[in-house]
């Protein structure tokens, strides 16, 4: 049974800074790719970044140059390093593991960007 857990949300200032954190179980963590999406009340859940199992990273033009993700294969666990916060940023962030046979998602992190 896959298991993602995610960690490490809460409340900062704008300009601010939080990291992330994906723990996964269940999975051959080194062969799928791994992303963060994230998702406001009424809106669509977006991709925010994801990196390939290869070391490929794709982000969502709105974080790049603030946002970084990283993995430790050893560790299972997924980063999100997010920088220069702004309010716009306010979501529930969750964590993806997929591969071309599966799709999985953690429960969620909030993060609220607010003075």
């Amino acid at each position: 049974q896959v298991h993602l857990v995610e960690s490490g949300g809460g409340l900062v200032q704008p300009g601010g800074s939080l990291r992330l954190s994906c723990t996964a179980s269940g999975i051959i963590f080194s062969t799928y790719t791994m992303g963060w999406y994230r998702q406001t009340p009424g809106k669509q859940r977006e991709l925010v970044a994801e990196i390939t199992s290869g070391g490929s990273i794709n982000f969502a033009d709105s974080v790049n140059s603030r946002f970084i993700i990283s993995r430790d294969n050893a560790g299972n666990t997924v980063h999100l390093q997010m920088n220069n916060l702004k309010p716009e940023d306010t979501a529930v962030y969750y964590c993806n593991a997929r591969s071309i046979y599966v799709n999985n998602w953690g429960r969620g992190t909030q993060v609220t960007v607010s003075s």
